[in-house]
């Protein structure tokens, strides 16, 4: 279905926990995926299905064994495991050391990725820049979405990124719930002259991310993580499926045309 690139430029201001959280409440079926060089900790941070603790050997790296023969999407679910709640995860590497036999890795990863029948994929890449190779699994995805925190350090670095990137993102701001909807406009504001799609929040919820490491149920499902996950992954779905459309209706010759700009109050497309 989609493969959907999660990452960020500075530091990694909560995308694992952002990940996780969309991934809970996503309206497709949907595989996450850890994909950040530098290591994850999927493996040491949620329970898995039956309470215990996720195989840290079985995932990214036992899929790195065996892809040099070659890798296709259906091998992909050979190496995944269940979180508890039931989400399908592919775990990452657990250190950068690790990443360094694999630098061949990311382009066939993410080319199999891509083509993961009935699932979208969210694929958490951590911070960018660290590893470059990671931009061939960019390549293959059919969205990237760059997060950030208000503050000026963090928007300095999302700019530069911007720059960087020679292709359309989404941002999402990880918001104070007491200014969200005014940090979220200074943002939009910011990157304006960028080839930005939509700028949309996500609420900073210590608490809730706190939930998401085993406490499933009501009091997970009231907090402003999840709330502001549901809003964020129902448009995000829908604005890569019209991006899909869109897609494979354009003419082959010639340029592509752009979606509408976004609305004024923040909303995707």
């Amino acid at each position: 279905m989609a493969l959907i690139a999660l990452a960020a430029d500075k530091g990694s201001p909560g995308v694992t926990t952002a990940a996780t959280a969309l991934g809970a409440v996503w309206p497709n079926a949907v595989l996450l995926a850890e994909c950040d060089p530098s290591g994850g900790d999927l493996a040491y941070r949620l329970p898995a299905l039956d309470g215990g603790v996720l195989n840290p050997g079985r995932g990214l790296l036992s899929l790195g064994a065996v892809a040099r023969r070659g890798l296709s999407a259906d091998q992909i679910h050979e190496h995944t495991q269940k979180l508890v709640g039931g989400l399908d995860v592919l775990a990452g590497l657990t250190n950068g050391e690790q990443a360094t036999g694999l630098t061949w890795l990311w382009g066939t990863l993410g080319r199999a990725l891509a083509a993961v029948p009935e699932a979208d994929v969210l694929a958490d890449c951590g911070r960018l820049g660290l590893y470059p190779q990671t931009n061939d699994l960019l390549a293959a995805a059919d969205a990237v979405v760059l997060f950030t925190r208000a503050s000026l350090d963090h928007v300095a670095h999302l700019r530069e990124r911007l720059t960087l990137l020679d292709r359309r993102v989404g941002v999402v701001v990880i918001a104070d719930p007491r200014s969200y909807r005014a940090s979220i406009d200074e943002v939009r504001r910011i990157v304006s002259g960028w080839d930005v799609s939509f700028v949309a929040g996500l609420a900073y919820d210590p608490k809730g991310a706190d939930l998401l490491s085993g406490q499933w149920g009501g009091r997970l499902d009231r907090s402003l993580l999840i709330r502001t996950a549901r809003e964020l992954a129902g448009r995000l779905a829908a604005h890569v499926a019209a991006e899909t459309v869109a897609d494979q209706d354009a003419p082959r010759a010639g340029s592509v045309p752009r979606l509408s700009p976004e609305p004024s109050n923040g909303a995707l497309p």
